[in-house]
């Protein structure tokens, strides 16, 4: 009896390799083309996420790995965002002005569209594309946000580990996330290509209800 059950948890791990290591393999392909079953992909990616990033942590960069599930995720994402109605912009303050006017309160930071920084011009465009925009200070932050409206899509700015994070942690309350990733990480002077949020926002545009 004991070398039965020997012999079935050897193969389950050995199929739970396999299978990680597909959804590993497509993950990667999905930063530069369209993968079919992208949400089931992800889902295994998201189950075996602790083991996966002690592999990347003694190998590579757990950044990578991030990295790579936010592709697959925006890809899984996508089709269901694009019905979502009422959304919100989630963004890090890291990318605000050093010495930034704004005050802070329970939902995070509240632009006064000083003109300093990015933010004047993301809060609105996101007016513009029907968002409510969140500047946050962390990730905590998040909580406080979805208990104050109720928000059926989240577009986020952030970096990839915190993408990944804020995308695990939404999974379970209802609200779509599409992710995009800033060009650099940090604790402050961070920044976007502001290009790539004017693609997806005129990507999802008219689809989001005020």
């Amino acid at each position: 009896m004991y070398r039965l059950l020997g012999e079935i948890i050897t193969i389950l791990i050995i199929l739970s390799v396999l299978l990680a290591g597909i959804a590993l393999a497509v993950s990667r392909i999905s930063l530069n083309r369209h993968v079919w079953l992208a949400g089931f992909f992800a889902e295994v990616l998201d189950f075996f996420y602790l083991p996966l990033k002690f592999f990347f942590f003694k190998l590579s960069d757990t950044r990578i790995l991030d990295k790579w599930m936010v592709s697959l995720k925006n890809i899984a994402n996508q089709s269901a965002f694009e019905r979502t109605g009422k959304r919100m912009i989630i963004a890090p303050h890291c990318m605000r002005f050093l010495e930034c006017p704004a005050p802070s309160t329970r939902t995070g930071i509240e632009c006064v569209s000083c003109g300093k920084c990015v933010f004047s011009r993301l809060k609105e465009d996101a007016a513009r594309y029907g968002y409510r925009l969140y500047i946050v200070t962390g990730s905590s932050f998040v909580k406080h946000v979805i208990k104050e409206e109720r928000y059926e899509g989240a577009l986020l700015i952030a970096c990839d580990y915190e993408l990944n994070k804020v995308m695990m942690g939404l999974k379970g309350k209802n609200i779509v996330t599409y992710g995009i990733p800033m060009s650099n990480d940090g604790c402050f002077n961070t920044e976007v290509e502001y290009w790539r949020v004017l693609q997806v926002l005129e990507m999802f545009s008219g689809k989001a209800d005020n």
